[in-house]
C-alpha cells in the first residue's frame, strides 16, 4: 500500500523527534561535563538513532517520492519502528541507571526523551496509518488493523508492579538480527538478574539451543537466512526442544504472523517497543510455567523410578512371573506343579562357628556364600526360593517345565560342595534332592513370599538331614532317574519321618 502523505504530518512527526534531539544534546553534554561516563553511551545511541529517524522522515515526505505515489506503508516498520524502539528502550535503561546510582537530577530529561519518542511513536500508529489507509483503500477482503500501543500512555503504578511476582532468573536466548536490538534486550534481561545469550538469526539460534540448555527464547519473526516461523516449527518437531518456551517479538502490523506463531506453539508475545513491566511480567509468566512443567516432569520421572525399585525389589522377593501376577491381579493363584525338582543345602558346624565369631564377620561371610550359591543355582536353571538361617532352598522345573528336574538339582548340589569348600571360611554343606510334586503359592499379607509344600519337599529336607558332610544324597526313587548320568553309592537305610525306612543313595560324581 502506498500513498502522498498531507503536508503538517511532517510536522507533527519532527516536533516530538526535535525533543527527542534536543533534550539528549543537552543531557549527552551534562553527561561529559560531570564526568557520568555510565551516561554517555547510551545517550549517543540515542542521538545517532534520533538523527536516522530525521533522515527517513525527510526521504518519506520528499517531493520526488509523493509525485512517485508516496511511501510503501511497509517502510514504517522497516526504516522508522527499529530506531524508535532503540531509543524507548535507551531512555527507560538510563532512567534505571541513573536511580541505581543515585544521579536523581538526570531523570527529568531522560523522561522527556522517553515522552517524546513515545508521541512519536503514537503519531506514526495513528495520524501515519490513517492517512495512508485513508488515501488507498484495502484489497477487497483485506483486514487493517489501527491500534495504539497499549502502553503508550500507561505509567508504572503500584498496580503494574503487584503482577511482578517473584522469580528465579532463568537462561534466556534473544534472537533479532538487529544488533542495536539485541544489545538492549539483553542489557534489560541482565539487569533482571537473567543469564543471556543472543543469536542474530534463526540458524544460529537452533545451533546455540541444541549445544546448551535455555529456559526461554526470546524471537523475533522477520529475519533473515531463518526467520522466526521456521525456528518454530524446527523446535516443535525436535520431541527434546518441544517444550522450550518461546515468545515471540514482532511489530504491529504482523497481527496474522503473530497467531500463526502462536498456533505454531509459541508461549506468548511481545509487542516492539515493549513496556519494561509488561516484558518483565511475559518473561516471569513463560519462565515461571516452564519451572512448573518442569517439576512435573522430574515428579513424573520420580515415580516412574520408584515403580521401577519397587518393581525390581518384587522380582528379588518374589520370582518374576509370579511378581507379574500379583502386580496384575493383586494375588496369586496356588497351583499343583509336577515333576519339580527340590534341594536343600545345609551348612555344617554353623551354630558353633557364630558361637565363636562377632555379627559382623558371620554376616559377611554368609553373604559372599549365598551371593555364590545364587549364581551356581541360576547357571543350573533352578529358582531360589529362600534362605533359612543357614540352610539354602532351590527348585527347578517349577516355573519353567523341565525333564531334567532331578538330575539340574544333583548337578547344582555337587558344585555347591566345590564352591562352599572354596569360600572362606572353607565351609562343609550336606545337599538333599527329591523330586515330584508340589504345591506352589504365597501366604501372608506382610512379609509374604513364594513358597513350595508337600511330600517332595520334606523328603528332600530329610535327604538333606541324612546326608554325611560334603555330601549329595537322594533316596531310590529319585536315584532310578539320575543314576544312568551319576556315580553314586547307597548308605543303607535310614528312618525317614511319615515315611519308614528307606534306602538313600550318596551322588559322588
Amino acid at each position: 500500500m502506498s500513498s502522498a502523505l498531507p503536508a503538517n504530518l511532517k510536522h507533527d512527526l519532527r516536533t516530538p523527534l526535535n525533543h527527542i534531539i534536543g533534550y539528549c544534546e543537552m543531557a549527552l553534554e551534562e553527561a561529559q561535563d560531570l564526568g557520568r561516563a555510565e551516561f554517555v553511551a547510551d545517550l549517543q545511541r540515542i542521538h545517532a538513532a534520533g538523527r536516522r529517524l530525521v533522515t527517513v522522515i525527510d526521504d518519506l515526505f520528499d517531493a520526488t517520492r509523493q509525485a512517485k505515489g508516496g511511501v510503501e506503508v511497509a517502510v514504517l516498520h522497516h526504516e522508522v519502528r527499529t530506531p524508535l524502539n532503540q531509543i524507548i528502550g535507551y531512555s527507560e535503561m538510563l532512567q534505571e541507571v541513573a536511580s541505581d546510582l543515585g544521579h536523581h537530577a538526570a531523570i527529568p530529561d531522560f523522561q522527556k526523551i522517553h515522552h517524546a519518542a513515545r508521541q512519536l511513536l503514537d503519531l506514526v500508529f495513528t495520524k501515519f496509518l490513517a492517512a495512508t489507509v485513508a488515501a488507498t483503500p484495502p484489497a477487497e477482503g483485506a483486514t487493517i488493523f489501527l491500534r495504539r500501543d497499549a502502553t503508550a500512555e500507561r505509567g508504572v503504578g503500584i498496580s503494574a508492579v503487584e503482577i511482578l511476582l517473584p522469580v528465579e532468573p532463568g537462561a534466556v536466548l534473544v534472537v533479532d538480527d538487529n544488533s542495536t536490538n539485541r544489545e538492549m534486550l539483553t542489557r534489560r534481561l541482565e539487569r533482571l538478574g537473567h543469564r543471556v545469550s543472543a543469536a542474530e538469526d534463526g540458524s544460529e539460534a537452533l545451533e546455540k539451543i541444541r549445544a546448551q540448555a535455555f529456559d526461554l527464547v526470546l524471537l523475533d519473526i522477520q529475519m533473515p537466512v531463518m526467520n522466526g516461523h521456521e525456528v518454530l516449527a524446527q523446535l516443535k518437531a525436535d520431541p527434546i526442544l518441544r517444550f522450550l518456551p518461546v515468545i515471540v517479538l514482532s511489530a504491529s502490523d504482523e497481527s496474522e504472523s503473530v497467531v500463526r506463531c502462536i498456533q505454531m506453539g509459541a508461549e506468548d508475545h511481545l509487542r516492539k517497543p515493549f513496556d519494561p513491566v509488561l516484558l518483565q511480567a511475559r518473561i516471569n509468566a513463560s519462565l515461571e510455567k516452564k519451572r512448573l512443567r518442569d517439576r512435573e516432569a522430574s515428579h513424573l520421572r520420580q515415580i516412574e523410578e520408584e515403580r521401577r525399585r519397587s518393581d525390581e525389589l518384587l522380582h528379588i522377593i518374589l520370582p518374576r512371573n509370579v511378581a507379574a501376577e500379583l502386580k496384575a491381579t493383586q494375588a496369586v493363584v496356588p497351583r499343583r506343579i509336577e515333576n519339580v525338582g527340590v534341594l536343600f543345602c545345609d551348612l555344617v558346624g554353623f551354630t558353633a562357628f557364630s558361637d565363636r565369631h562377632p555379627p559382623e564377620e558371620i554376616i559377611g561371610y554368609l553373604q559372599q556364600l549365598v551371593e555364590r550359591f545364587e549364581d551356581v543355582a541360576a547357571r543350573h536353571g533352578l529358582e531360589k526360593i529362600k534362605t533359612i538361617g543357614d540352610a539354602f532352598m532351590a527348585t527347578a522345573g517349577l516355573l519353567e517345565p523341565s525333564e531334567s528336574s532331578a538330575l539340574n538339582c544333583v548337578r547344582c548340589g555337587l558344585e555347591l560342595i566345590a564352591v562352599a569348600k572354596a569360600c572362606p571360611p572353607h565351609w562343609q554343606v550336606r545337599v538333599g534332592v527329591h523330586v515330584g510334586p508340589v504345591v506352589a503359592g504365597v501366604v501372608g499379607r506382610k512379609k509374604y513370599q513364594y513358597d513350595v509344600w508337600g511330600d517332595t519337599v520334606n523328603i528332600a529336607a530329610r535327604m538333606e538331614q541324612a546326608a554325611p558332610a560334603g555330601a549329595v544324597c537322594v533316596n531310590a526313587e529319585a536315584w532310578r532317574i539320575v543314576n544312568a548320568f551319576c556315580v553314586g553309592h547307597s548308605l543303607g537305610t535310614v528312618a525317614i519321618k511319615g515315611k519308614g525306612e528307606q534306602e538313600i543313595f550318596q551322588v559322588t560324581g
